[in-house]
């Protein structure tokens, strides 16, 4: 099998192009394509299949009112976790996506042009940009909207390297996070996230938990900044997540209330990514995510019997 790997800010894949959706990808051959050590190694893995030739791709199509054809293909990113279960959406695999559908031929997008990708997680848009890709995550929302209206936070998480529970607000990207914030960069260093965090009330299918640190100052010239850190739900500890990035963003704009601004830049340790808020007509806010994405080398690997 034909295989690339890719990254972006860190956050690193195994991208396979399946256009007649004829692999079989079950869960252990994706934890072992993943593994560090026994395969390729990555947090997890893309294929790109055309949509109407899959499943959950179909689904995607009638819930988007598009149309996909073997002359005119919309393109599916079936987003695989590293321990084989699937996952609804990634930012950063999206900007990794568009990439490498351009260098396998599959689309053509100049500077400025856009594309639809369909996703578990629905319809997003990726447009072509400056630096790399600028990715339309869809709106923003609060996992519960009245305890969050409340208090600002809605959950208590537990994780090696904070000697106390810390209050965490959670936040819908199409997939759950929950989001801490810590006072100082110090503390998000001495962080262990080899284990995985607790987070009370647990929630039914798992959640991202994401550490922050807001800069000080907090906004400078109209521009937010935050540190971040993030154990992703059956991955790990990743260099990146893009959900993670704009759930951080999104949950700090609430604890900032008069201080929040529409752009902010989120520093996590594979790199910096911008994060910008426009809002909708309905009240809601849409989330953009832009920065780079990476082909890092290709090369062929014998499928597990």
């Amino acid at each position: 099998m034909r295989f690339t790997k890719a990254q972006a800010t860190g956050n690193d894949f195994v991208m396979i192009s399946d256009p007649e959706a004829h692999l079989e990808l079950t869960g252990s051959t994706v934890t072992l394509l993943c593994d560090r050590h026994l395969g390729i190694g990555a947090d997890g893995l893309i294929r790109a299949v055309p949509a109407h030739r899959f499943d959950d791709g179909v689904t995607a199509l009638s819930e988007a009112g598009l149309t996909s054809t073997d002359e005119t293909p919309l393109w599916f990113m079936d987003y695989r976790n590293g321990d084989g279960s699937n996952a609804e959406m990634c930012g950063n695999g999206v900007r990794a996506f568009a990439h490498y559908l351009i260098a396998e031929k599959h689309i053509e997008l100049g500077e400025g042009d856009s594309i639809p990708v369909l996703t578990r997680a629905g319809l997003r848009t990726v447009r072509r940009v400056k630096e790399g890709y600028a990715v339309g995550m869809g709106v923003w929302s609060f996992i519960d909207p009245q305890m969050a209206s409340e208090s600002a936070s809605d959950s208590l998480v537990r994780a090696h390297g904070l000697t106390d529970p810390r209050p965490a607000l959670s936040i819908s990207m199409g997939n759950p996070h929950t989001v801490v914030a810590l006072p100082d960069e110090t503390t998000l260093e001495k962080l262990d996230l080899h284990h995985a965090p607790t987070v009370d009330p647990t929630p039914p299918h798992g959640t991202n938990v994401e550490f922050v640190v807001p800069a000080e100052p907090l906004v400078a010239e109209n521009q937010g900044r935050v540190s971040m850190r993030v154990h992703e739900r059956g991955v790990g500890e990743t260099l990146s997540c893009g959900t993670g990035t704009c759930a951080a963003a999104a949950a700090v704009r609430v604890w900032a209330g008069a201080d929040a601004v529409d752009t902010w830049t989120v520093t996590v340790p594979g790199g910096e990514v911008n994060v910008r808020f426009t809002a909708r007509t309905d009240g809601a806010e849409d989330v953009e995510l832009a920065g780079p994405a990476e082909l890092v080398y290709t090369g062929d690997i014998s499928l597990p019997e």
